[in-house]
């Protein structure tokens, strides 16, 4: 269990002139969202730069409005603020710029155009007093002291309104959503760096995938200004591994533009729901091995998303429903693809909404009278989904890829052996068997399973094991360090096997209809058993198509004396 913590805010010099970094903390999970469903915490890091004129950068969210406050102003008298500097703007900030507009009523904000009207729309209460600047591409912000800061725009779908500010005279570049990772912790810089790879990589799985090609223009246009020093939105600041976490991105990215098939995601958002779960949507596309290209068609020009959807193999396609009615750029978005994309293409539809849900129907019916396919049942949320919903549409998401690959009958590369050289080898490594087991896990109500049989016990000391976990399984996003699962190691007979072999719709309980029990770490055990480990993943590694889950046995017992270990015998190492 967690040592919950109450939220603070931690205050650190950087070690460069004038600045420092205000860390409003978190041990517990900040909201729904796919990026934080680890549960590692977070923090959200505003920048304080104070030379003759002084500079907040990125104040956080309405979570932590009143302890912000109260530490900024113990650290800069608020009537000497000048600049208020937004890398992007959300409905969520507004409770914490709106207290501090009651309270710097003379400070400017800066952000970028698209972020500008937001801001203007959100603060209407406030236009008289209201003052944006929009840099343009050549422009500097003087605060005195060699503090000359430069600005640079990186639109993405997600945050089309997305700005970076680089300060030459520290080379801090503050990355806003980039380059960062949700853990909570007292370690302000990234020392212990080795220990945030699977969290920096989660955080660009779930944020950024779907978006590779617009962060690979981000960090062709970030490398210019040659930074010593990355200062993101969340998490330690990076200054130990700038160039080995620069270089992973930039890995990240290209393997993303490599996938042999590609889904364009096109949606709108009006209140950020739909792109929540357009958000996992794709996270569970690109764990099943399909590159994701996210389009926002309230920004997308229409020649975008015309050149998106014919190189596409399947499409997706997003909504709210405002009065009854999808939004004119989905609108406009559905039409061009009515007109611009081939029959044989796969499509699906999503969307959230608040009463009635009509825009979903419409499109869905709109493409089902023109003749495509479904790849995954329509996905209808009402209001804001819960974690229960989210990996709903990942299990969705990773649902339509496998339609995906099946309808284009998808094969791995070829390999420079002959065939029967592959086939020899295929049915060699087929003679592996292993126990037949089941993973269960649980995790903030969350429940699932799989049947496992590629397990091997690796330590006496403590008594630890491994599993390989597909990357498209449900499950695999269950078993990440730190989680908790119980393996159900099965006896020989058919009836649980049986029940697993069956498909499962997305969000199905694959327990349903056992005799289960809930285990000491909270996660199920199967009665009908042989016996059972309660295990702690310490370790993943990245093995090609699979995980490989190194997991220390915390409790066990065996359940039935009698019966002898199911096995899993295979004529082939290509599959299961």
């Amino acid at each position: 269990m967690l040592d919950i913590k109450p939220r603070d805010v931690q205050v650190a010099s950087i070690p460069a002139a004038d600045t420092t970094v205000l860390r409003s903390r978190t041990w517990e999970r900040l909201k729904f969202e796919v990026e934080y469903s680890l549960q590692r915490g977070t923090t959200a890091n505003s920048y304080l730069i104070q030379a003759d004129k002084t500079a907040l950068i990125d104040p956080p969210g309405e979570s932590f409005t009143e302890i912000f406050l109260h530490q900024l102003q113990e650290s800069v008298e608020l009537q000497q603020l000048d600049y208020i500097i937004l890398g992007h703007v959300n409905p969520n900030r507004m409770v914490t710029l709106k207290a501090l507009l009651e309270l710097t009523p003379q400070v400017t904000f800066i952000c970028s155009k698209p972020g500008a009207i937001a801001l203007q729309s959100a603060l209407r209460e406030y236009q008289e007093q209201l003052t944006i600047w929009v840099p343009r591409a050549e422009d500097t912000l003087d605060l005195g002291n060699a503090h000359q800061l430069q600005f640079i725009s990186v639109p993405t779908p997600r945050w089309p309104d997305g700005l970076c500010t680089y300060d030459p005279a520290t080379r801090i570049l503050f990355t806003d959503k980039l380059l960062g990772c949700h853990v909570c912790g007292d370690e302000v810089f990234d020392e212990n760096w080795k220990r945030l790879d699977e969290d920096r990589r989660f955080y660009y799985d779930c944020l950024h995938a779907s978006q590779a090609r617009q962060v690979e223009v981000a960090l062709d246009k970030l490398a210019a200004f040659s930074p010593k020093i990355y200062a993101p939105g969340h998490g330690p600041i990076v200054r130990y591994s700038l160039s080995r976490l620069t270089h992973d991105y930039r890995t990240w990215s290209q393997q993303q533009k490599e996938q042999d098939l590609t889904v364009a995601l096109i949606y709108a958002s009006a209140y950020g729901n739909t792109a929540t779960l357009a958000q996992a949507i794709a996270k569970g596309m690109t764990k099943a091995g399909v590159a994701v290209e996210s389009i926002n068609c309230e920004f997308a020009d229409p020649t975008e998303i015309e050149a998106a959807v014919q190189k596409c193999d399947g499409f997706v396609i997003g909504s709210p429903t405002l009065g009854g009615h999808m939004p004119t750029q989905v609108q406009t978005a559905l039409g061009i693809v009515l007109s611009n994309t081939a029959k044989t293409k796969l499509a699906g539809v999503f969307g959230s909404y608040g009463w009635s849900g009509e825009a979903v129907d419409e499109i869905e019916n709109k493409l089902q009278d023109a003749g495509y396919r479904l790849g995954c049942e329509t996905i209808r949320v009402k209001f804001k989904p819960d974690e229960v919903t989210l990996q709903m549409c990942k299990e969705a998401g990773t649902d339509f890829a496998q339609a995906l690959k099946k309808s284009k009958k998808f094969r791995t590369p070829s390999q420079a052996v002959s065939n029967a050289q592959i086939d020899r080898t295929a049915q060699a490594v087929g003679r592996v068997v292993g126990s037949l087991c089941v993973l269960a896990a649980k995790r903030n109500g969350v429940t699932n399973a799989m049947l496992a049989s590629w397990i091997t016990q690796a330590s006496f000391n403590p008594p630890g094991l491994t599993i390989a976990v597909a990357k498209d399984r449900a499950v695999e996003s269950l078993t990440h360090t730190g989680d908790k699962f119980v393996l159900n190691i099965l006896k020989e007979g058919m009836n649980v096997r049986r029940h697993f072999l069956k498909p499962f719709a997305p969000g199905e309980d694959r327990l349903a209809g056992l005799d289960t029990q809930e285990a000491e770490n909270g996660c199920p055990i199967i009665n009908d058993a042989l016996a059972y480990l309660e295990c702690t993943v310490k370790n993943r590694m990245d093995c090609g198509d699979h995980w490989l889950i190194y997991a220390a046995v915390d409790e066990g017992k065996v359940i039935q004396c009698t019966g002898m270990t199911a096995v899993h015998h295979r004529k082939s190492g290509s599959q299961y």
